[in-house]
């Protein structure tokens, strides 16, 4: 995905060889302030000790960043150049490569690394105030290589590669994303309670072997999020997606929730503030509506474990014999829930998958999009309604 088609590239590039050098210089104090006013949405600030530009490279020197909360410390970054850097028209910047020094950070027994980190065809706007995706400062790629964390010199924790792209349509309304952790691993068998590892053991989860995979969009007018795919796939234990659908969430809705949070940071010790803050956040979600959504775990083995694990734990029952007391015990816990008819639903699901673990759906599909607020009153004053509200549906093994 890009964010700049090639036409624009190559016009942009045209004028840069026609025109006379001195015109074009960069202003690399002029491209930190823009990045500043960028970054400050999200409540931080970059700074450097000295900005140097060479041909069409910006060198930012001594580099700190600062979140904004009463109590925050500059955090040492080092050096940055930022390669291929181009002013556009309107005052806008086109970056075409940022790389960020390796992280090797060690503390007692523990040591934390990080390399190849990067973003390219980063976009720093000239404004922030259009209220359009313009507006925004964007990437086309972050990446990250290898991350490892060990303990007393062992592995417990790595991640081969992490990836994510975002993309603008034709029309410029339109945002999409997509992310890739891939090489996830973890070793659990350092966990030292006797208890909780005993319980690793027996749920074959002494080694974490996964990926995570996000995708989705983001259209600004209507500020409708579609997450189509947020899933956490590990060997042995399964696949979890989560898919949602939101609407009302503008880029004005954005600004005004930036606000709130930055003012409960200015002075977080003040009760009052913090509450009246809190329910101005409350406020503000309440514009949005619920558009849909999908929870889906797709089994590789870990129910039946779990399953075993819980019979062990009752005096040696087995497996079997708790899948049983599940099937029993569901049908009296959502006559308590007062779900209405959606309860037959749910139980035929659950007995299906516990006689054979393979597959968990949970839908929200309602005819129309529901109101957060219609979507709380109902869950406090009459919860009986919101599987009809929302219109949910449960499957097994689909």
């Amino acid at each position: 995905m890009t964010y700049f088609s090639t036409t624009r590239l190559f016009l942009a590039g045209a004028a840069l060889v026609m025109l006379p050098g001195p015109v074009w210089a960069l202003d690399g104090q002029d491209l930190l302030a823009k990045i500043n006013a960028a970054y400050a949405a999200g409540s931080g600030k970059i700074s450097a000790s000295a900005v140097e530009v060479d041909g069409d490279d910006v060198l930012l020197k001594g580099v700190t960043l600062t979140v904004n909360t009463p109590d925050a410390k500059p955090l040492p970054v080092g050096d940055l150049t930022l390669k291929g850097v181009s002013e556009e028209d309107g005052g806008a910047y086109y970056i075409e490569r940022l790389d960020f020094p390796a992280i090797n950070f060690i503390q007692d027994k523990a040591s934390f690394s990080v390399a190849d980190l990067y973003l390219a065809g980063i976009h720093v706007p000239a404004s922030t105030t259009s209220g359009d995706i313009d507006s925004l400062m964007l990437y086309e790629e972050a990446h990250s290589g290898p991350i490892s964390v060990t303990v007393d010199g062992k592995p417990v924790f790595s991640i081969a590669e992490s990836s994510a792209e975002m993309g603008v349509d034709d029309e410029g309304t339109t945002l999409s994303f997509e992310g890739e952790v891939t090489g996830i691993k973890g070793d659990l068998s350092m966990v030292e309670d006797a208890k909780s590892k005993e319980a690793i053991e027996k749920l074959g989860l002494t080694s974490l072997d996964g990926k995570v995979t996000m995708k989705g969009s983001w259209e600004l007018p209507s500020g409708t999020i579609d997450v189509e795919e947020y899933a956490f796939d590990f060997a042995s234990i399964g696949r979890l997606n989560l898919a949602f659908t939101l609407s009302g969430y503008t880029m004005e809705l954005v600004k005004q929730l930036q606000e709130t949070a930055r003012t409960m940071q200015t002075d977080p010790n003040n009760q009052q503030a913090q509450q009246a803050a809190g329910l101005a956040m409350l406020g503000l979600a309440q514009q949005m509506n619920f558009v849909g959504a999908e929870i889906r775990f797709e089994d590789d083995g870990i129910t039946k474990r779990g399953l075993d694990y819980a019979g062990a734990q009752q005096g040696g029952m087995s497996g079997e014999d708790i899948g049983q007391m599940v099937k029993g015990m569901v049908p009296l816990l959502l006559a308590q829930a007062k779900l209405g008819d959606i309860q037959n639903t749910v139980s035929a699901a659950v007995n299906a998958y516990i006689d054979k673990p393979e597959s968990f759906t949970i839908t929200a599909a309602p005819e129309n999009p529901v109101p957060f607020p219609m979507i709380m009153g109902a869950s406090m004053g009459a919860p009986e309604t919101l599987p009809k509200v929302l219109g949910i549906d449960v499957t097994a093994n689909d």
